[in-house]
């Protein structure tokens, strides 16, 4: 998978949120806001072809003091999350 086309992450007031530029990504019902661990995870993997939850999990285990467990989960619930919001593509 890898980020759709379209979408671009934005900090607004210290907020990282995600919007989509181009009118076939404009909806204003829907924007997504980032803490500052999606947010790492989400500039780490822009203009990569394709990525997956290992992917993911190396990129915190990297940065952050967790262990392999706590970073996978995290990743495939991260990946979810931004799939659910429609922020993935194949």
């Amino acid at each position: 998978m890898r980020i759709a086309s379209g979408f671009r992450m934005r900090t607004l007031c210290n907020e990282h949120i995600v919007v989509g530029e181009g009118m076939e990504r404009v909806d204003f019902n829907r924007l997504v806001s980032m803490n500052d661990t999606a947010a790492y995870v989400w500039e780490q993997l822009c203009g990569r072809e394709k990525f997956d939850a290992e992917t993911v999990c190396r990129l915190l285990l990297e940065k952050y003091d967790v262990t392999r467990e706590v970073a996978y989960d995290d990743s495939r619930n991260l990946i979810k999350s931004w799939a659910d919001a429609g922020l993935l593509e194949d």
